[in-house]
């Protein structure tokens, strides 16, 4: 298939969806074979949970701290980058300590004003994948996805990315499912795509084909 272009009166897409839905791999996967950057907003409310435990403080707490930090994204070809105070923190990001904090934090008013003040500097083209990023932080985006499947199936993908057992990152998300539920809701104008039953390269195909569609010839 050739790549759609995106027009440049929307350069952005917007991928949504609950946890380990699958929409940080297709968002960066879909960005790469348009050629244009990939954002991950979830790792900046992870990092803002990393906050959390380095000051051993709560996500209540650490809302009117935000002030002694600067964080930055940095998106390159193969991932994103994030520096907290100029310190890059990525590696830091993705362990079941963060996972328990990060959606307490995303909850907070101030917190998410703090997020999405950093995600709306940066410049388009990009395709930025999230829970709300189609909904409130780039309402004006023209192609929005959001992407759900079972909670086994998510857990059964997570499973590798974590050290702990089936069991347990179930029950981690289940949890997380709950704790999002008003903060992942989908898009109104959103293309809903369940991918219980697809493979990744399935769901890259179907949304490069809606790009297609919706670009017209």
């Amino acid at each position: 298939m050739t790549p759609p272009s995106v027009s440049p009166a929307a350069p952005i897409i917007t991928i949504d969806g609950p946890s380990a839905s699958g929409k940080t791999s297709v968002a960066r996967l879909v960005a790469q074979r348009l050629g244009i950057p990939y954002i991950s907003s979830g790792l900046l409310y992870r990092a803002v949970a990393l906050m959390c435990l380095l000051e051993n403080v709560t996500a209540e707490e650490i809302e009117h701290r935000l002030g002694k930090y600067r964080l930055e994204l940095h998106p390159t070809p193969e991932a994103n980058r994030v520096l907290l105070n100029g310190k890059d923190v990525t590696e830091s990001l993705h362990n079941l300590e963060v996972d328990a904090v990060v959606s307490a934090v995303a909850k907070r008013p101030g917190v998410r004003a703090y997020v999405n003040a950093v995600l709306r500097e940066l410049p388009g083209p990009f395709v930025i994948d999230g829970r709300d990023m189609g909904s409130t932080v780039f309402p004006e985006a023209k192609y929005k996805f959001y992407l759900t499947a079972s909670p086994e199936v998510r857990a059964s993908r997570r499973v590798p990315e974590r050290d702990a057992a089936y069991e347990t990152v179930l029950a981690e998300i289940l949890r997380r499912d709950q704790a999002d539920a008003t903060q992942s809701a989908p898009a109104k104008d959103a293309l809903l795509l369940d991918t219980s039953h697809l493979d990744l390269d399935g769901v890259v195909q179907a949304v490069l084909g809606h790009l297609t569609e919706r670009a017209g010839p």
